[in-house]
């Protein structure tokens, strides 16, 4: 079973990328290679269990088990060793990938309080574009009662666009609510 997205990619956003970019062949057509999501929490260093929950919440968010991420380097400031666990990361591909895009798109970013849109300027000039959100609570699968603490998350999205431009009209035609900010 392909995802709704999915199908709508394929039979009108491929299409409409091909006439407009002049492709002529349907390989050359941009589309998105992965989404990763990252969850930092500085806590874990002091309370484990910060770092469980923040798992266990970002496991419901993407269907799928998060890693673990650790300290690359020491920062006595912060009383960070090398080596210590500091957040959780997951990479979602294929189904689950636009699964996630889509329940983000038409479910998770209108429940963000006055929200007028994604920034355009957020890529990275090789087509993928990231963003931040503050709360996952905009999530549907947290449920609010059995929260510990409201936590931003990272969302990166990797595309096969050679160029801003490319990846901007594929994640506009896909449904992503860019704005000029």
């Amino acid at each position: 079973m392909k995802s709704r997205l999915f199908e709508i990619y394929e039979s009108i956003i491929v299409p409409e990328l091909s006439k407009e970019f002049g492709y002529k062949n349907r390989n050359e057509v941009p589309k998105i290679q992965k989404i990763v999501l990252n969850m930092g929490v500085g806590e874990a260093m002091i309370d484990k269990k910060k770092l469980d929950a923040a798992i266990s919440d970002l496991t419901l968010i993407a269907a799928q088990k998060p890693k673990t991420t650790h300290a690359k380097k020491s920062i006595a400031n912060f009383k960070l060793r090398e080596g210590a666990p500091i957040g959780a990361m997951v990479t979602l591909r294929g189904k689950r990938m636009y699964d996630f895009l889509d329940r983000l798109i038409v479910i998770a970013l209108p429940r963000i309080k006055d929200f007028q849109g994604l920034s355009k300027s957020k890529f990275d000039g090789r087509g993928n574009y990231a963003f931040g959100i503050k709360e996952h609570l905009i999530f549907p699968e947290i449920s609010i009662d059995k929260l510990e603490a409201i936590r931003g998350m990272d969302i990166a999205i990797a595309t096969t666009a050679k160029s801003d431009d490319e990846g901007r009209a594929l994640l506009s035609k896909i449904g992503l609510p860019l704005v000029l900010k």
